[in-house]
Parts: structure tokens; C-alpha cells; sequence
């Protein structure tokens, strides 16, 4: 799938540029030609990281900035053909136990990046990144946008509202915008210090600092994974297909794959390590979902998106990029 033609000279504002995807899609863009404009706070505990964007310095404008910050807002989104909205707070834990900040920055602030639009540049175009998480514990899978969305944690609360504000504004506004529900996305870039944006993160982590992958529970639990490029042809393509416009889709891997297969596959990747397994903590037990994986068959028929890359590939490329870099991670 190759829309990046579309994004030749375009003006384009990426939320959370300076995090995992956010860094991933400007590459992407900048190599497509596009003015890239990214916003990131930098907060510690969220992921941003200028090493994402090394080489790229020179080829982008970076605003070290809060999307939570209004004025500020209302003067970015001037002018911008695409908004890549992206930035939050992603932490599950963090959300039961600081839910106040992460409904600021995950429903509040989406609220006022909207009315920036609605104001000063109706005619932006959209995707917001939204997560499985609405969908709480699976009632059935694999899971599809039909199913019933029950959160089991403050994050997924707020993260709802701040999809359905993206809709609603598209609906009643005309804002062309959509959302894509994340499942596990995974690559370079990712967030290893700890487990704030994905348990594979401190994986990698773990592996190659020798030290065992903790994986909790019986290990049995089943997940699907995306690798980040497929994740960024997944928002590429929303973004200029006005078939997604007002639409809210899943993403999801071809693979679906139990933790502690996965944690060994990754010591087989590696060559070295183990995984054990480990009782749940209170905290976790109490938000795991259990299995999950989900059904993306609605934005392929809708924009043709599939994702291409196999698990075992992204892996192994993952482990390249942090045996090569870990130092600026951790």
C-alpha cells in the first residue's frame, strides 16, 4: 500500500512526534516529502525521546509543547493539511492511580485539540490513535468493532471519550477524522525502561540486560501484535482515504500467540535468556483482560490495510535496533 504521494508538500502535525510512533510515521513523512511539524512535551514517563528522531533534525520543525496547553494548540493546527493525533498517556496502572491527569491529557486535551480544528482549520484531516483497551475483557473472539466496549481501567475510559470526540466532531463538524484501536504495537523506538507503553518493552529490556522475561500468570494468555511500520501504513492510509472518514476501526495481527511462547520465542531470537513465569501482582490481576486478539477485516475492506510484517521478523528486527542502541533508552 502506497499513499505517499499524497503527502508530498503537505503540512502535517504529529501529536506525540518524539514517542514510538510518532517518530515512525515522520520518518515516513519526511521521506515522502511532507513538512512535518511534531509536538511532544517530553514528560518523562510517556516516552518521547529526540534519539527517535536522529538524522532528522534538520528536516522537521519539533514544538516542545503540552497538547493540554490550548493556546499553543490553537496556533499548531493553523495551516496543517493532516493531524497525526497521537500524543496520551498510555499507562494503564498510572491511570488507576493518577486518574485525574489521565483524563486531562487523554480526554480533555482531545476535546481542545478539536475545537482548535473546528475554529482555525476545519478542513484538516484526522486519525487519532485509540486502543483495544475499550473492549475490557473479550466476550468473544476474535474481536470485532461490534463488540461491547467495557473498560476495565480509568485509561480506557478516557481514551473512549477521546475517540468518540474525534467522531462526533467529524459527524456534526464536518472534520474529517477517524480513529484506529491499536492492539500491541511493537519496534524500534518503543519504550524499555519500563512497562508504561507495552509489557515488550521491558521484554527487550530484560533480555538484553540477561536478565530473565518475567511473564505473569500461566503464560497462556493469547495476544496479537503489530509491528510499527504496519502500523504507520495503517494511519498513512486513514488519513487520505475518504472512506474512513467518521469511522472507528481495528487493527490486528495475522499471528496470535500465547505470552510465554512469545518470551521464549524472543530468548530463541536473542540466543540467549529464559522466561519464567510469575504470579500476577494485585494491581495487574485486577485490569488483565485475559485473551485477546482482534478482527481487522473492516478497514481492510474499507482501505485495503493488512499487516505484512511476520512476528518472528519483527522481532528479530526489534533486538537489532536495541542491541545496537540501548543506551539511549534506558
Amino acid at each position: 500500500m502506497n499513499r505517499l504521494a499524497e503527502y508530498r508538500g503537505a503540512q502535517v502535525l504529529i501529536t506525540g512526534g518524539l514517542g514510538f510512533i510518532g517518530s515512525a510515521l515522520a520518518r515516513r513523512l519526511v521521506e515522502a516529502g511532507a513538512r512535518v511539524t511534531l509536538v511532544d512535551s517530553l514528560i518523562p514517563e510517556y516516552g518521547g525521546n529526540l534519539f527517535n528522531i536522529a538524522g532528522l533534525e534538520d528536516k522537521l520543525r519539533v514544538n516542545i509543547a503540552d497538547v493540554r496547553d490550548e493556546h499553543g494548540m490553537r496556533y499548531l493546527v493553523r495551516g496543517q493539511d493532516f493531524l497525526f493525533n497521537l500524543a496520551g498517556q498510555t499507562s494503564h496502572l498510572d491511570s488507576m492511580k493518577n486518574p485525574y491527569a489521565d483524563l486531562d491529557i487523554n480526554c480533555r486535551a482531545q476535546l481542545s485539540i478539536l475545537e482548535a480544528c473546528r475554529q482555525f482549520n476545519t478542513g484538516i484531516r484526522v486519525v487519532f490513535a485509540s486502543t483495544r483497551q475499550l473492549y475490557g475483557k473479550p466476550e468473544y473472539l476474535p474481536v470485532d468493532e461490534a463488540h461491547p466496549l467495557r473498560p476495565v481501567d480509568v485509561n480506557g475510559i478516557n481514551k473512549m471519550a477521546g475517540e468518540w470526540y474525534h467522531v462526533l466532531y467529524n459527524n456534526v463538524y464536518g472534520i474529517r477524522a477517524c480513529a484506529l484501536r491499536l492492539t500491541n504495537t511493537y519496534g524500534p523506538c518503543m519504550r524499555v525502561v519500563d512497562a508504561r507503553q507495552t509489557f515488550l518493552g521491558i521484554w527487550v529490556r530484560q533480555l538484553l540486560e540477561g536478565k530473565p522475561i518475567t511473564v505473569y500468570g500461566d503464560g497462556l494468555q493469547l495476544r496479537d501484535f503489530n509491528y510499527v511500520e504496519d502500523v504507520v501504513d495503517a494511519m498513512l492510509a486513514a488519513a487520505v482515504d475518504p472512506a474512513a472518514a467518521g469511522q472507528v476501526y481495528n487493527l490486528g495481527g495475522s499471528e496470535r500467540v500465547g505470552l510465554l511462547s512469545l518470551a521464549q520465542l524472543m530468548v530463541e531470537l536473542h540466543g540467549a535468556g529464559e522466561a519464567v513465569l510469575v504470579p500476577f501482582p494485585p494491581e495487574r490481576k485486577a485490569i488483565d483482560i485475559g485473551d485477546y486478539y482482534g478482527k481487522y477485516e473492516k478497514i481492510s475492506a474499507d482501505i485495503g490495510w493488512a499487516p505484512r510484517v511476520a512476528l518472528r521478523e519483527g522481532l528479530a528486527r526489534t533486538l537489532a535496533y536495541y542491541k545496537a542502541n540501548l543506551e539511549h533508552y534506558v
